[in-house]
């Protein structure tokens, strides 16, 4: 199956319901058990990549290494760049085939976050592509990247910024952290008062350490998606670190990156299962 327009992904995750999964990849295992996943929970979601993780490969290559695991699936994905941090990064990503893009400039203030944003999605609205923005900076580690911020969305700050930007899906800070070295806390009332301010539907990232049943909840209040990185990759490494621990002169790189794939497969399978739960 082709990829997804991000926006025809949105419009089916309203229609049935769901809170749209996005998977961060990095490599060839990552990406086909992440597919894999999907297509065996019979949803569809995002694949996704940071800017930060696209200095080991570059777009094109993750769009047809994506691409090429989606040859055999059936369900709806949209491949995502996950902290778009250059508006270069954006064009580059939109020209390999992305489907869906994330600005985030929301370390800037308030109105060069709104100037970066606007600009983008004034690129991406060109060709048809969905742009996600983040209002509030998320503590803990994301990729190679350790922000101590934990600055939560201001949600009178909400209604201005969507307007202002265009943006079509807003990542806000509620308590969550990138990375499993921290503890989410998510602040409910805080969700609801942005909830209440936004005209577009809301994404939380750092969804590996939040309990499934708080991300439930949250879909209560207008969220649509939900990343997960630190979940997949913990899988990834532990299949090798498992290996090594056993066998120090253990060498079959092969054997342990299917194994390494059917890992990551069972843990996406768990959380998309978890997730939409009814």
């Amino acid at each position: 199956m082709q990829l997804v327009n991000g926006f025809k992904l949105m419009d089916y995750a309203k229609e049935n319901g769901l809170v749209l999964t996005a998977f961060n990849t990095t490599n060839y295992e990552l990406t086909a058990g992440i597919i894999r996943g999907y297509q065996e929970k019979g949803l569809g979601g995002y694949i996704a990549i940071s800017s930060s993780n696209l200095k080991l490969s570059n777009p094109k290559i993750i769009a047809d290494m994506v691409k090429s695991a989606m040859k055999e699936a059936s369900v709806p994905v949209a491949l995502h760049l996950d902290h778009g941090k250059s508006f270069e990064d954006v064009k580059a990503c939109i020209e390999a085939g992305f489907t869906s893009i994330m600005v985030d400039a929301s370390h800037l203030p308030f109105e060069e976050n709104i100037e970066e944003v606007r600009r983008t999605v004034e690129y991406c609205h060109f060709y048809g592509i969905p742009v996600e923005a983040e209002l509030g900076a998320i503590g803990g580690k994301e990729d190679d990247h350790i922000s101590e911020e934990d600055a939560k969305t201001n949600p009178e700050d909400v209604k201005e910024f969507v307007e202002r930007t265009s943006c079509d899906l807003l990542a806000v800070s509620i308590g969550n952290v990138h990375g499993m070295d921290l503890t989410p806390n998510l602040d409910f009332p805080l969700l609801e008062k942005i909830a209440a301010r936004s005209s577009v539907p809301l994404v939380l990232h750092g969804g590996s350490g939040i309990p499934f049943d708080q991300v439930r909840r949250a879909k209560q209040q207008n969220l649509i998606k939900v990343n997960y990185g630190s979940d997949l990759r913990q899988a990834f490494i532990r299949t090798f670190g498992q290996a090594y621990e056993r066998n120090h002169n253990e060498f079959d790189i092969m054997s342990l990156s299917k194994l390494a794939i059917d890992n990551v497969e069972d843990r996406v399978k768990a959380i998309i299962t978890e997730v939409n739960e009814k």
